[in-house]
């Protein structure tokens, strides 16, 4: 619980650093908002022209997308560490990582947080609740609970994913665009609905990167809505705690790479 308090200690100084120049911080906020704003109206306009995607309507297509962005822009905003550790590892601050007594993975996570991902978590929310309303989802407590486990799933699998980029860093520190096409091209992939991909595409987000488990099932179960792929129900309720596990398995590949860490001498 100590360490927790320290996490919290220097997030708040990270906060504060970020807000000494409250107009400057502003202005970037609402540039990110807009330019993820930009990028659903961009899907707004296909579904115009086309008026659906294999029966997909926009407001269904707004789900998946609201859900899987505010997920990012959580996960983004608190794992700026582990998203930036190559740095840390090639300047020697890691070694003074490992001589410190609290968990290094709490550590690297507090040492940086991203607070203008606020705009991202902004627009992905406001989308989500443009969508529930235009869906007309009939709410009850089991249903926002849900949505509610689903985006903090989206949290752990890209945590995840930062996590198993920033281990990859031990090793080399210069093939991190691996692991960034994981992470940022499934935020691209999973706010579409998964059949309008080739089975073995979609397959690699529902049994290696579990995105899909974290997004578009309980999605489906929230709306109430069929599978083409025919999962049950009872699948798409508890498919996002899926991503607790990638997490606790990204953890547990973390503490193998930094028993097997090498300084750089720096």
């Amino acid at each position: 619980m100590d360490s927790i308090g320290v996490y919290f200690k220097l997030i708040g100084i990270n906060i504060r650093s970020q807000l000494q120049y409250r107009s400057a911080f502003i202005m970037m906020l609402l540039g990110n908002f807009t330019v993820t704003f930009i990028e659903f109206i961009g899907i707004a306009v296909l579904f115009t022209r086309f008026g659906s995607l294999q029966g997909w309507r926009l407001e269904e297509v707004a789900m998946f997308y609201g859900i899987i962005n505010v997920g990012y822009a959580v996960s983004e905003a608190f794992g700026r560490g582990f998203d930036h550790f190559n740095l840390q590892v090639i300047h020697g601050e890691f070694d003074r990582t490992l001589l410190r007594p609290r968990s290094t993975a709490l550590q690297v996570l507090a040492h940086d947080f991203l607070l203008l991902r606020a705009g991202r978590l902004l627009q992905g929310l406001a989308i989500l609740i443009w969508a529930s309303i235009n869906i007309g989802i009939t709410w009850n407590f089991a249903k926002v609970m849900l949505l509610l486990v689903s985006v903090a799933g989206n949290i752990c699998v890209f945590t995840g994913l930062l996590i198993l980029q920033a281990t990859m860093c031990f090793w080399s520190t210069q093939s991190l665009e691996v692991m960034n096409s994981f992470t940022y091209g499934g935020v691209e992939t999973v706010q579409w609905p998964l059949p309008i991909f080739k089975k073995w595409f979609a397959g690699i987000f529902v049994f290696i990167i579990p995105l899909a488990c974290v997004n578009y099932f309980p999605a489906l179960a929230v709306m109430e809505k069929s599978d083409p792929f025919n999962t049950p129900a009872w699948f798409q309720w508890i498919s996002p705690l899926i991503g607790l596990i990638f997490l606790w398995i990204s953890l547990k590949v973390w503490k193998f790479g930094v028993r097997h860490y090498h300084s750089t001498g720096s």
